[in-house]
């Protein structure tokens, strides 16, 4: 008797699989996105900008608790998915492993190196005598103590997901998400604990997430190939290559990115605060539709790699084509919206009339490359899903850091404020482009694997 996750890779009505999977990716993508900006605005109301400050200082080395769990949640999920297609479920086993223990032990030294470190780490990234004590708390709750809950909470909903079970995997993450809304006015306000409070908050709400995975696993774990039980715990026969090098283009482009926005704020440092405050908002703003293309592309990456991993290319290609549809059609109607309504979006953050006239005209350029966002984030995620490691990794690097630093600079000594912005948009434009440069060939393999299969197949007398 086959399983729901079985029936719902296999044989489930292609539209109804990618919805299936797609939506809940999208709306705990959504949520995440939420509750960052709602974060920042609880802290804001305190009215201690050194607090708002250390914050912003803080959260590159937060961003990197991300970065490390799409290292081991997006590469195992992907070569999990490939191990259920061909119904290895020893190596499946085996992978999950691999990605929950590395993941718990790498985050764990990550949290004691910044510990230890953090004297050193904290005036590099701009703390001062007014924000260095701040800091010093934030980073505690949040990465001292909680880098291994808020790393695990990631990679198990990655590793779930991969199983077929989407929606569990992102009430989890949307769990999170919604207990940090929660908890952080009642720990920063009612407990007067301020900026300590908001980093509890962030803690105790991913520690939650997590308890969910364990009890959700317990009650699947007769079906399921997830668990916490080191004797499958493997790195050899390419287990530890493959989850990692498939996992590193996301990883890259999260770690790209930190590197992208603090070039910006730098290079808008030059300016006034007004376009520093500007800038901020429409990146904000940016997130959604990023979160949007990103919840797309990922939510459909496990019912790609199991067909592509048991050969069925024309079940592959058939989720690929309706999930571009999807995904290019909403950037372009969230393009519009966010081209239109700019003025009043970002008057919703702030009501000060310069910084508003930064951020529309910000938010205006940004947009406009919503839909070859959602382009070249399908074309990773394919690539990803059946284990190829350098186009992803091109493109990643295209899509942040590789060309939009450059640009800022080369745009910025040419015509100013306007030209920092403008360096978004034109690597967004680079990188689809180069993606669609190599998902043609991509396809036409694909194509002609199908075309052998078919003919390979007994014909019917």
């Amino acid at each position: 008797m086959k399983t729901t996750e079985e029936y719902l890779f296999k044989d489930a009505p292609i539209g109804r699989a990618v919805l299936s999977l797609v939506i809940p990716t999208v709306i705990s993508q959504l949520i995440t996105v939420i509750y960052n900006m709602a974060d920042t605005f609880f802290i804001g109301q305190i009215g201690d900008r050194n607090q708002v400050a250390a914050v912003s200082l803080c959260m590159p080395m937060f961003i990197f608790l991300t970065g490390l769990a799409n290292l081991f949640g997006i590469g195992g999920a992907s070569l999990t998915a490939r191990s259920l297609g061909i119904g290895n479920d020893e190596k499946a086993r085996q992978t999950v492993s691999f990605s929950i223990w590395t993941a718990i032990a790498i985050s764990l030294i990550y949290g004691i190196g910044i510990t230890l470190m953090r004297s050193v780490i904290l005036p590099v990234v701009g703390a001062d005598a007014d924000t260095y004590k701040f800091c010093s708390q934030y980073l505690f709750w949040t990465i001292t103590v909680g880098s291994v809950p808020t790393v695990l909470n990631q990679v198990l909903a990655h590793l779930v997901r991969a199983e077929g079970h989407s929606s569990q995997a992102s009430i989890g993450v949307a769990l999170g998400g919604v207990l940090n809304i929660i908890f952080d006015p009642i720990f920063i306000f009612v407990f007067k604990l301020e900026i300590v409070g908001a980093a509890i908050a962030t803690m105790i709400s991913n520690v939650i997430a997590v308890c969910y995975f364990i009890l959700l696993l317990i009650k699947k774990q007769k079906t399921t190939k997830i668990s916490f039980c080191f004797k499958y715990y493997n790195y050899k026969n390419g287990i530890a290559k493959e989850v990692l090098l498939v996992g590193f283009p996301s990883c890259l482009m999260n770690f790209m990115g930190v590197l992208s926005n603090v070039t910006i704020n730098k290079l808008m440092s030059g300016y006034s605060n007004a376009a520093i405050a500007g800038v901020g908002v429409a990146k904000k703003v940016d997130m959604l539709s990023f979160a949007i293309a990103t919840g797309m592309s990922q939510g459909v990456l496990p019912l790609i790699a199991y067909n592509y991993s048991c050969r069925n290319y024309r079940r592959m290609k058939s989720a690929l084509k309706i999930d571009f549809l999807l995904s290019f059609s909403t950037s372009i109607v969230s393009t519009i919206f966010l081209f239109t309504c700019a003025g009043a979006i970002v008057r919703a953050f702030i009501n000060d009339a310069q910084t508003v006239s930064y951020g529309q005209l910000f938010q205006r350029i940004i947009c406009i490359t919503g839909p070859c966002i959602s382009v070249t984030m399908l074309a990773i995620t394919a690539f990803q899903s059946v284990g190829k490691k350098a186009m992803p990794t091109v493109l990643s690097f295209m899509r942040k850091g590789g060309l939009d630093i450059p640009f800022m600079f080369l745009l910025n000594s040419i015509i100013g404020v306007n030209g920092i912005v403008w360096a978004t948009p034109i690597a967004d434009v680079c990188a689809m482009t180069t993606a669609i440069m190599l998902f043609i060939p991509f396809w036409k393999s694909l194509s002609s694997a199908e075309r052998i299969n078919d003919l390979s197949k007994p014909k019917r007398s």
